[in-house]
């Protein structure tokens, strides 16, 4: 009876071990997290233009104005593949860093720089809203 309580006592202070470290790893996420939040780096996902030299990232709640400059570019050549027409969007996750406009500056109330691509994905046929103008043939 002793050896079968003491080797329950040392199975549950093994699990309990682990659990302790498990919480420790959520916690240094947690920890990573906030200070990209604190330096204006965020996760984004949304449809992604960029036409006659203007970047765009429209999400759910608000659109970018997306600096151009090579990663912009890196961004482009992957959206590049799904493309049909010039003007279509492109639905992207990317890790940026969100910076308000300057005072004088036209566009958006919000500017992103990408720093990292985390996926591209193949735009959805039914979600494609493109309006196309042609002149009637005579």
């Amino acid at each position: 009876m002793k050896k079968t309580l003491i080797s329950l006592a040392i199975v549950f202070s093994i699990f309990a071990c682990k659990e302790e470290s498990k919480k420790e790893t959520v916690v240094e996420d947690i920890t990573s997290n906030s200070v990209d939040e604190k330096l204006g780096i965020k996760q984004l996902k949304g449809e992604f233009i960029y036409y006659s030299d203007a970047a765009v990232l429209q999400t759910p709640s608000e659109v970018y104005g997306v600096v151009i400059d090579s990663m912009m570019h890196v961004l482009q050549n992957q959206v590049g593949e799904y493309k049909k027409e010039a003007t279509d969007m492109v639905p992207v996750a990317i890790r940026g860093e969100v910076i308000a406009k300057s005072e004088g500056e036209e566009g958006w109330p919000y500017n992103v720089k990408v720093l990292q691509v985390l996926k591209v994905y193949q735009p959805q046929a039914e979600n494609n809203n493109v309006i196309k103008i042609e002149k009637p043939t005579n």
